[in-house]
């Protein structure tokens, strides 16, 4: 079989080294303006020249942003081997995938995606078997960038709301449709944010969002969230306030308990800790009742039996607990424990009348099923080391769905049957790569206050340690979100081509519970760095690769991660990739959301000492003239209204105008694109492809191997 990676006729002919070089030194930026922006911060002047880029919609910015782009992508096409590891990624990515299903009403539901559909269609399955196409995404719009955002099915499955995301959006629009005739109601609601649809039988259903800002609403703050309920065959100006009108809260969810009986309300001011209150719906004006008033843990509903709530908290336990609650007498020093805190990060569900206890053991999946008593019934036996999700259901499903996969284990769906325990293969992917030749191990090393960390390193079997393998390194550390082993086409294609790729879990993450999480925080948050930067000089000492082949990588709070170790390292790494970040920590909360983070940062007005910290490590504030940073490449999308875009465009515009040496110092913002959700399959691929092309470039490889007729341990030539 020819290889699209095999690239020798178009190469060998070439000297990359001084190609490399004169490309490089060519490159001609566009023309970033700067103007006069002073902001004080305790007496502190910072001067922000780039202020103007705030203004992502102004006709200048949009004009920064093609000149920008025009040169990205000149610099991109003139890479030799680009268009191979396209038609490779496609190849590879052009397989059947198919989603656990779920059972709604009569019908039984699921995703699937045929290969290089831009997004995934619903399908669903009557009582017969016979197979339809419930909503297809990829009508919605003609370019692939409207998206699914959400489905939510009345209890008895005959109504849904299905919300819809244009360019990437937070902001929805939730289209209200029969299920059974696929007939759209005159229901739809317009500017939904952070909030999916919970059904009150067929009546209506409970939503959330924001007074949306007119004119701005992609860089505004959005701080008062309020929980609205919508009777159908109502207006929505009619919709009536349950919650948020005199709380200020940033973020509120309402849900509906399985037997309709009550309303669940959480209520948060920052991405951790929240308040929990609950009303009873049997009666009209039952009143709220506080379960939690306070911010300091985090606590949800997961389950109940009548009054008696089964609550998920780390209230006295970090690594968290499942409590009971009586609703006649709902004070915490009330509360029963039902299963308990281990050493080990808990994160339940409940399905076809069972608990499963999904614990995390170093990053990977170890799961426990529980009956309502509290017995344990079983250990669930895995297919291997990696990731296990699912298993969650309605209390009457005699079959339940789990995922499971690993850094080199394509996702397969198993069923699982609670009462017996037995598992088997529902659906296994068809992917063109030989998972047999590759390995993953953990290891663990030593940060720089002496904490250990884990690290999972995936490479081809047979690697030679001699510091010359093109290596990736992708962290995180950060809102309590674990890193855990998943497969990803683009990962295979780096694997293919020699590549290796690690895997930190550094603190700042979950993989260790709420202790892990906070040393990663406000003032602590400098050990993530270290953290990231001691996995670089780990990797380095052991002769996986060295500064030459060294590659490190991030999104969002990871682009953080990226923009503060490049500025801090610039001697240990060769490639920067820093995606969507948070970039400019003085300004970061006056954004969107942007002030839901600060339990994470801190803000620059909480007192000189964080402000002092804050600009100690700020990306754009740390950019010094003169200093060779790596080569670079920002990406961002032009629409995104999580991570607004001008935290990239600042980056970037300090960088060209400051950088020292060839390295060059790009940005490719994704047009009519946001933070990542709901991406269009064609437009991940390219992404993935420029940053694969760019990295490999910049480390000086002359040609790429084609993984189906070379040794297994062979590499790319430099």
């Amino acid at each position: 079989m020819k290889n699209s990676l095999t690239l020798t006729a178009i190469i060998c002919s070439l000297s990359m080294s001084s190609q490399t070089s004169q490309q490089k030194s060519s490159i001609k930026y566009p023309e970033t303006k700067k103007i006069d922006h002073i902001d004080n911060y305790f007496d502190n002047k910072v001067n922000d020249p780039y202020r103007w880029l705030e203004d992502d919609r102004s006709a200048e910015t949009e004009k920064w942003v093609k000149a920008q782009n025009e040169v990205t992508y000149g610099y991109l096409d003139k890479i030799p081997y680009r268009n191979a590891i396209k038609e490779r990624m496609e190849k590879l990515w052009n397989y059947e995938k198919i989603g656990s299903p779920f059972k709604e009403g009569e019908f039984t539901y699921y995703y699937k995606n045929n290969g290089l559909q831009n997004q995934s269609v619903l399908y669903r399955k009557d009582k017969n078997g016979k197979e339809e196409v419930f909503l297809d995404p990829n009508t919605f719009s003609k370019d692939g960038t409207t998206s699914l955002g959400g489905v939510d099915f009345s209890r008895d499955g005959s109504k849904v709301a299905y919300a819809i995301s244009e360019g990437g959006s937070d902001w929805r629009k939730v289209i209200i449709m029969d299920a059974m005739s696929k007939k759209i109601l005159e229901d739809t609601i317009v500017d939904v944010k952070f909030s999916g649809v919970s059904w009150r039988g067929n009546e209506g259903f409970y939503y959330s969002s924001y007074d949306k800002p007119k004119g701005s609403e992609l860089s505004a703050k959005t701080d008062q969230h309020k929980l609205y309920y919508h009777k159908l065959g109502t207006s929505q100006k009619d919709d009536k306030v349950i919650f948020g009108a005199d709380q200020k809260r940033r973020y509120v969810g309402g849900n509906v308990t399985d037997d309709d009986n009550y309303l669940i309300i959480t209520a948060a001011n920052s991405t951790y800790g929240n308040e929990l209150y609950i009303k009873d719906l049997t009666q009209e004006n039952n009143p709220i009742i506080t379960i939690v008033d306070n911010f300091k843990n985090s606590s949800y509903i997961i389950e109940n039996e009548g009054t008696k709530l089964f609550i998920v908290t780390d209230l006295d336990a970090p690594n968290k607990k499942v409590v009971t609650v009586d609703l006649s007498n709902p004070k915490q020093e009330n509360w029963k424990e039902f299963i308990p805190e281990t050493e080990n990060v808990l994160s339940p569900t409940t399905g076809g009348g069972y608990f499963f206890a999904n614990y995390m053991k170093d990053a990977v999946s170890l799961i426990k099923q529980y009956d309502y008593s509290g017995k344990l019934v079983r250990e669930i036996s895995l297919p291997g080391i990696g990731t296990a999700s699912g298993f969650g259901g309605k209390k009457e499903e005699k079959t339940l769905y789990y995922s499971f996969t690993n850094y080199i284990t394509p996702g397969t769906i198993y069923s699982f049957e609670p009462n017996g325990g037995k598992s088997d293969i529902y659906q296994k992917p068809k992917v063109d790569f030989n998972s047999e030749d590759y390995e993953s191990k953990q290891v663990f090393y030593t940060s720089k206050d002496g904490t250990k960390v884990p690290m999972i390193i995936t490479h081809k079997k047979g690697l030679k340690l001699d510091g010359k393998n093109p290596t990736i390194l992708y962290g995180y550390g950060g809102f309590n979100i674990s890193l855990t082993p998943s497969f990803s086409i683009a990962n295979a294609v780096w694997l293919e081509n020699g590549g290796v790729y690690a895997v930190p879990n550094l603190r700042g993450g979950g993989e260790y519970g709420k202790k892990w999480h906070v040393a990663g925080t406000k003032m602590q948050k400098q050990n993530v760095f270290d953290d990231f930067i001691a996995a670089a000089e780990y990797l380095t000492k052991s002769k996986y690769t060295s500064k030459d082949f060294l590659a490190i990588k991030g999104g969002s709070n990871g682009g953080l991660l990226v923009g503060a170790t490049m500025t801090q390292r610039p001697d240990l790494i060769k490639v920067a990739l820093p995606a969507v970040g948070v970039m400019d920590m003085l300004r970061y909360h006056t954004f969107t959301a942007g002030a839901g983070w600060a339990y994470d940062y801190g803000t620059a007005e909480d007192s000189k000492e964080m402000f002092e910290y804050l600009k100690g490590y700020s990306p754009v504030h740390n950019v010094k003239k003169g200093v060779q940073y790596p080569a670079t490449m920002v990406t961002t999308g032009d629409h995104d209204d999580r991570v607004v875009p001008a935290h990239s465009f600042k980056f970037a515009a300090e960088l060209q105008e400051k950088q020292s040496g060839s390295n060059p110092a790009l940005i490719r913002i994704d047009i009519n694109a946001g933070h990542g959700a709901g991406k269009s399959v064609s437009a991940t691929i390219q992404e993935n492809v420029d940053m694969q092309a760019f990295t490999f470039y910049n480390m000086g490889i002359k040609q790429l191997p084609s993984s189906k007729k070379i040794d297994k341990t062979k590499r790319p030539k430099l």
